[in-house]
């Protein structure tokens, strides 16, 4: 491992030597405040118990609700629903469908039920915040025994409540009773879906975590601190979270990934924070010293691991769309809260157990690996001796994962996907089966005339416009187009030949939108092709334009805290580096899973399906923070080690020797609570868990096992390397401070 240098000196922050006579610095604020939370700690407890009882109470009170809004503003498919709700009020608002559908077996028509079709579309017009609501029996399949009606709402069903859409259950009834299938399409489907799908997820992930952390370290109470601390701080973040949708309208995916984020990082934070604590314990040291000491060393870590998510995340705000931005607020939420509960309720919890953190135990308690004969100790000598070997390892891995990457097709994930109990898959299915799959994904044809053109001329436009839509190829059908009551607009619809995922309905709407509308209606009115269909390929088209900004800005501020946390600029260039093969790899996988359908069908999707326009942008935030993670708590005790002793060689071996242990666990704790959310019915949230649980273990077995001390160790002293002009900007500041002997906190 190489030879020791056994000064004991007192160092600079960068790495020097200090000045003669210059004074061994006090605890830094982390170390107070850790030293605070340990002896004041049931004070502490009780704090965090009323925040989460306040918090929760909150949330609730404020009925936030969430929702995903997609819209561009200036974009063709916004101007165009715009002008329609202008012009014809009872066109606009939210977008869903009733389906009446007999089974396949069935010798009847559905004109045979008229009555009660009809009874039930009566009921359904006198529902609270319905705008207008289409006759189904003239939205009829050939073989007549699928129809559906377009419902025009005020706005998404879910903003007025869980039991709304009961009410279009009491409407359709008497249908129901008469033999027919009822399944509810587009906004008003999604709000049919079951909810609460996640909570089994989120019990899955924290049974994994105590097993790993009892096999792991041995101890009850040591496995159930971080459990019960990231637990705790996951209420809080939830809560938060709710309190800020009734105020702020959040996607729907938002409470999912901020506790999924929140539990994920909040295990590991309070498992790095207990294992140092632990070993202090064990060699002697007061619980409540011992927990200020933890706090004042493994807590900056913890610090610049959160920072660096954190800013990763609210980096999404730099794509300018609001949707993709508050998705990385919700995750922010999460991790923010799971630091400041790491920070202070986890010395406060360790605090409290004292010297019988280990009293219950399922074998012989271990924190962390020390001594000559350790498995981890001998694997840093290895890899000390034969680095290129480790070093190409690693990349020919991650370079084999990422291939699939360079196929990646994005898109939207429709009802198709969803589980066949879900109403929306049911009512995607009976279109398709009455109509084409093209029905599933209507376009909207907005033209807006020129003031002065006559009643004749718009007629003239119109069968103008509608033969040349029917000629166009992928077009299945064309209604009649038709004027707004003030004679404002002209409306018709086409019906793509292929369904929503299909690459030639995405080709078709560019089509329609760039060349077919400006062509037909020349100088004498505008087009605009709109509906959600088209508003969601808009919305891909600018997320795919705008990711390389997010990667830029996500990279350079990353760096940028590196550079202040470890004051050395080839080890954030290499962070870097090694992060975006950590992203290239997580995106090969769910490539290869979901849009390959490599095992897509074990996790309960039914099609393949491309990768939503905004997984790419979120994933890659995540992914790179989450990377920053296992970095940071790598190379801070590298560091340490390397302001003690000055040598790379063994700094690289102690650091991976004395953090592998620990990392492992807590990416198997990590990736455990990810991939349980695979279980979630929602097919986003199921590419989500897959993606990062995925990527969190190449980062930790591959990245930080195998790149990482592998690359350190060729690289040697030039680790350390700090420019002049650089260690004169940054003085004195560092995120961490050393460990100080004798020092309470």
């Amino acid at each position: 491992m190489g030879t020791q240098d056994t000064r004991t000196e007192p160092v600079s922050p960068s790495g020097g030597p200090r000045p003669a006579g210059t004074v061994t610095p006090r605890p830094g604020a982390l170390g107070r405040l850790g030293h605070f939370s340990a002896r004041h700690r049931w004070w502490v407890v009780a704090a965090w118990v009323l925040l989460a009882i306040v918090t929760l109470v909150a949330g609730r009170q404020a009925g936030g609700t969430y929702a995903d809004e997609f819209s561009l503003p200036n974009s063709p498919s916004v101007t165009g629903a715009d002008l329609l709700s202008e012009h014809n009020p009872s066109a606009g608002g939210k977008s869903g469908q009733i389906v009446f559908a007999l089974p396949d077996s069935s010798t009847e028509s559905l004109q045979d039920h008229q009555d009660v079709i009809d009874a039930s579309m009566k009921a359904v017009a006198d529902i609270d915040h319905v705008l207008s609501a289409t006759d189904p029996l003239q939205q009829v399949s050939e073989d007549k025994t699928v129809a559906y009606s377009t419902v025009q709402i005020a706005d998404d069903p879910k903003q007025y409540g869980d039991d709304y859409v009961g009410l279009f259950d009491q409407a359709t009834q008497t249908a129901v009773e008469d033999g027919i299938q009822v399944s509810y399409g587009g906004l008003l489907g999604q709000a049919d879906r079951p909810s609460g799908g996640e909570r089994l997820s989120e019990g899955v992930g924290i049974l994994v975590a105590i097993v790993v952390l009892l096999i792991g370290f041995g101890s009850v109470y040591a496995a159930a601190l971080p459990i019960l601390t990231a637990v705790l701080g996951g209420i809080v973040g939830l809560s938060l979270l709710g309190l800020g949708a009734g105020f702020l309208s959040l996607p729907t995916v938002s409470p999912t990934l901020a506790i999924m984020m929140g539990l994920g990082v909040g295990i590991d934070y309070a498992l790095f924070l207990s294992t140092r604590h632990r070993q202090q314990v064990m060699d002697g040291v007061d619980p409540i010293v011992a927990a200020g000491r933890s706090v004042a060393t493994s807590g900056g870590a913890v610090l610049t691991a959160a920072l660096t998510v954190v800013i990763a995340l609210m980096g999404l705000y730099a794509s300018g769309l609001g949707f993709v931005g508050k998705l990385g607020l919700a995750g922010s939420v999460g991790v923010a809260v799971a630091a400041a509960a790491s920070l202070t309720l986890v010395p406060a919890m360790l605090a409290i157990a004292g010297h019988r953190i280990d009293q219950l135990k399922v074998r012989r308690p271990v924190a962390e690996p020390g001594g000559t004969g350790s498995v981890w100790v001998r694997y840093a000598e290895s890899v000390s001796r034969r680095p290129w070997p480790f070093l190409l390892a690693g990349v020919v891995v991650v370079a084999i994962m990422a291939v699939p990457m360079l196929s990646m097709q994005l898109g939207h994930v429709d009802a198709g996907a969803d589980p066949l109990s879900y109403s929306d898959k049911q009512a995607y299915d009976a279109i398709e089966r009455g109509f084409g799959a093209g029905a599933n994904g209507p376009l909207t044809i907005v033209v807006q005339p020129q003031d002065s053109m006559s009643a004749g001329d718009q007629e003239d436009l119109a069968n103008s416009l509608r033969q040349d839509l029917a000629g166009v190829d992928n077009v299945a059908s064309v209604a009649p187009f038709t004027a707004t009551q003030d004679g404002a607009l002209l409306v018709g619809t086409v019906i793509p030949a292929e369904g929503p995922q299909d690459s030639a309905t995405d080709e078709l709407v560019g089509t329609l939108q760039d060349e077919i509308l400006p062509k037909t209606l020349g100088n004498s009115a505008t087009g605009y092709v709109t509906g959600t269909l088209a508003s969601q390929l808009q919305f891909r088209d600018t997320v795919a334009a705008r990711l390389p900004l997010i990667i830029v800005t996500v990279i350079a501020a990353s760096f940028l805290l590196l550079i202040l946390a470890f004051r050395s600029p080839v080890l954030a260039v290499k962070a870097a580096l090694m992060n975006l093969l950590s992203v290239g790899a997580a995106y090969g996988v769910i490539v290869a899973v979901f849009q390959w359908g490599w095992g897509g069908s074990l996790l309960g999707v039914s099609e393949k399906v491309p990768i939503e326009s905004y997984i790419p942008m979120m994933m890659f935030a995540i992914v790179f923070g989450l990377s920053m993670d296992y970095e940071v708590f790598l190379l801070s005790r590298v560091r340490e080690r390397w302001l003690e002793t000055r040598d790379n060689t063994d700094s690289v071996g102690y650091g991976l020797s004395r953090t592998a242990r620990v990392i492992s666990c807590a990416a198997l704790i990590m990736a455990s609570v990810f991939f349980a959310f695979a279980a979630s019915p929602n097919v986003v949230v199921k590419v989500l868990a897959v993606g990062l649980g995925v990527s969190v273990l190449i980062d930790a077995f591959v990245i930080r096992l195998l790149l990482v001390p592998s690359s350190m160790f060729l690289l040697g002293r030039a680790n350390w390397w700090t420019p002049r002009w650089l260690d004169r900007v940054l003085g004195d500041f560092t995120l961490e401070r050393p460990p100080l002997e004798g020092a309470d906190g």
